[in-house]
């Protein structure tokens, strides 16, 4: 926790090419340091930037977007509400794709997973999901985690009605959405739950601790520092982060078996606070047998590929996270 007392460490230098699209990104997440009496104009600020309705991101694209809404586990909960996202002319035994936004635990809308899905939709013809789960403080956890759960049980139970191939199904997110795939994937093993195809987790938030040499590194430094990050969860865990009560469904990194999950694909930048707990994630996946690609981007900051996508290293991560998501998403062409 940023409060203990620990060496300062120097800071992994950022890629110059990166520096106005994270300006760009700091005026639309982090106008102002996220902190316990920051979250409300926090999240204020970000819906006037992307805005509350999912429906108007789709723009030209050929894709559809309706609404539905799914009973949550406990019976005083309110509805889920879910984004799904087809493709205009749209088909069956199509791959099914379930985004789970961002935001710290504490900010943002489906609005921002429903971007993320578009190009998935047009290329390959998926249909895709979109939940909006509850945030913390006011809902800490586990709302949040099992909203999603929740969520994706709903999307394979009704697979052949969307067209979806129901062993076809791809959960996703970024940061803290990141972080909740993991949680939602070990959750769906543990439970027997869906069985998924495959998870992309892209710079995952996933450890409560935030004591790495990378949250070290950004400490008052850089988007989403090791201090926001101590915002979002102690929002999300109260009195319990960073100690042996918190459970591997708040912070995957928590979870001592990694075995049995589909394959991952994690990203995230060597200039991040995210890049230890990524990295440590790949590694005990692959310690357990598992299928795991990794890309750890030189001078990247957090979220750089949205929003410097035609620098060099952006369009090399964007080219890589593609290519992998071919390689999954596109059905295996018989043998002979």
């Amino acid at each position: 926790m940023s409060d203990l007392a620990y060496d300062p460490l120097p800071s992994v230098p950022y890629d110059p090419a990166l520096l106005a699209g994270m300006e760009l990104m700091r005026q639309t997440f982090e106008p102002f340091p996220l902190r316990a009496d920051t979250i409300v104009a926090s999240r204020e600020h970000v819906e006037r930037m992307i805005g509350s309705d999912p429906g108007l991101l789709v723009g030209e694209a050929p894709v559809r977007t309706r609404e539905v809404r799914i009973s949550s586990r406990g019976p005083s909960d309110p509805e889920i509400a879910m984004t799904i996202v087809s493709p205009a002319e749209p088909a069956n035994e199509v791959p099914g794709v379930y985004a789970i936004h961002g935001g710290g635990m504490v900010l943002g809308n489906r609005g921002m997973a429903v971007a993320s899905v578009i190009p998935l939709v047009v290329e390959f013809g998926a249909v895709a999901a979109c939940v909006e789960y509850r945030l913390a403080p006011e809902h800490p956890w586990p709302a949040g985690v099992e909203d999603c759960y929740t969520g994706l049980t709903w999307f394979a139970e009704h697979a052949a009605e969307l067209g979806v191939d129901a062993q076809r199904i791809l959960v996703m997110g970024s940061s803290a959405g990141g972080g909740l795939s993991a949680a939602v994937a070990l959750l769906a093993r543990e439970r027997k739950g869906p069985k998924l195809l495959a998870q992309l987790l892209d710079a995952p938030m996933l450890d409560d601790r935030n004591t790495s040499p990378s949250t070290r590194q950004y400490d008052g430094l850089g988007l989403w520092d090791r201090n926001n990050n101590d915002t979002g969860w102690g929002a999300l865990l109260g009195d319990a982060v960073g100690t042996d009560a918190v459970h591997w469904s708040a912070a995957p990194a928590r979870a001592e078996d990694l075995g049995g999950l589909p394959p991952t694909y994690i990203e995230v930048g060597a200039a991040e606070i995210f890049r230890d707990e990524a990295v440590d994630y790949a590694s005990r996946i692959w310690a357990a047998g598992g299928d795991c690609e990794l890309h750890v981007w030189a001078g990247a900051h957090h979220g750089f590929s949205g929003f410097s996508p035609d620098s060099l290293v952006g369009a090399a991560a964007n080219d890589a996270r593609a290519n992998w998501l071919r390689r999954v998403l596109t059905p295996p062409h018989p043998a002979g």
